[in-house]
């Protein structure tokens, strides 16, 4: 009896529960995040509840005009064209809801090849941009070499250079390169992005020097560095810019319509551009091929919206 006693009333005395200390840690943190979130809240709403219904209210009405035309374009994709253009506009249609404009869009063009085609673009020109965009603003945040402060000064300047103006000397170079009409050629005009490297430069500035030099310490490399102390500590900034260039990738025209000839080439929104009935503008054509455009990207964002949400928040690109 006195061994069961001790064994029961041990535990207990010792202080060392199983979880105990974990569950006490895991607590500890959800009230901080509570009270993390509460101050911002009062900080962006104020402290009344007036003020936070007021604020309430104004951002419904705003997501409510926001989500207002995206609405009418789903619906008109869901329309015949003679209940598209009938006037006054009527948003039950008289017809009844149909999916022929659907039917007509997929059978016009080779919707899943234009697709793939959009994913393999957008995927390498975000690999490649990431890339690029993260050594050199690590370069530029830690590293000290000769013209570095004049270099960053061409990178800002590089803002203001409209693209539209580089499409000529791009093309000739891609047919220099024997890269015209292909998914590369496509592809390597789109990785150069300015806004990413100062983005992430100033990003990297905010991360302490003093766990890089403790990595030093222990005989890591400036790569090692980067890699192992950097990298992980810039989850956010490079989600965001991530989602950034993908999306920007995603709905680019005016170069991949310039570059490519091949249909097969094609990315998502030149093929859907040339998706043209002999008749004129087709309305509800127009949107089911708007929708299925989008549809891929709305997948994304559906699959990583809070790591979207949060890597925006964090990184001050929620503005761009």
């Amino acid at each position: 009896m006195a061994t069961s006693t001790t064994a029961a009333t041990a535990p207990a005395g010792s202080g060392r529960e199983p979880g105990g200390p974990d569950v006490d840690a895991r607590t500890r943190a959800r009230v901080q995040k509570k009270r993390e979130a509460e101050h911002l809240r009062t900080l962006t709403l104020g402290p009344g509840r007036k003020g936070r219904a007021a604020a309430y209210t104004v951002v419904a009405v705003l997501a409510a005009l926001w989500a207002l035309p995206m609405a009418w374009a789903v619906l008109s994709s869901f329309k015949s064209e003679a209940d598209v253009s009938a006037a006054p506009l009527q948003f039950w249609p008289e017809g009844g809801w149909t999916a022929d404009a659907y039917r007509s869009v997929l059978a016009a063009g080779d919707i899943p090849l234009w697709i793939w085609n959009s994913v393999l673009v957008s995927t390498l020109v975000t690999v490649i941009t990431v890339t690029i965009s993260a050594l050199a603003a690590y370069a530029f945040s830690r590293q000290k070499f000769r013209g570095r402060r004049w270099l960053f000064v061409l990178t800002i300047a590089a803002l203001m250079v409209p693209p539209q103006i580089l499409i000529v000397p791009l093309f000739d170079q891609m047919i220099a390169l024997r890269l015209s009409d292909t998914l590369l050629g496509v592809a390597l005009p789109q990785v150069v992005m300015p806004l990413m490297v100062i983005v992430m430069k100033n990003f990297f500035d905010q991360i302490p020097v003093e766990l890089e030099e403790a990595a030093r310490l222990d005989g890591a490399s400036d790569f090692r560095v980067f890699y192992s102390v950097v990298l992980p500590l810039s989850r956010s900034i490079l989600t965001a810019v991530s989602i950034f260039v993908f999306i920007s990738a995603w709905n680019n025209f005016l170069w991949p319509f310039i570059v490519t000839n091949s249909p097969e080439i094609m990315t998502i929104p030149v093929g859907l551009g040339t998706v043209k009935n002999a008749y004129g503008v087709q309305y509800a054509s127009e949107m089911a091929s708007a929708m299925i455009g989008a549809l891929p990207l709305l997948i994304v964002f559906m699959l990583f919206q809070r790591h979207i949400i949060r890597g925006f928040a964090t990184s001050g690109m929620g503005g761009q």
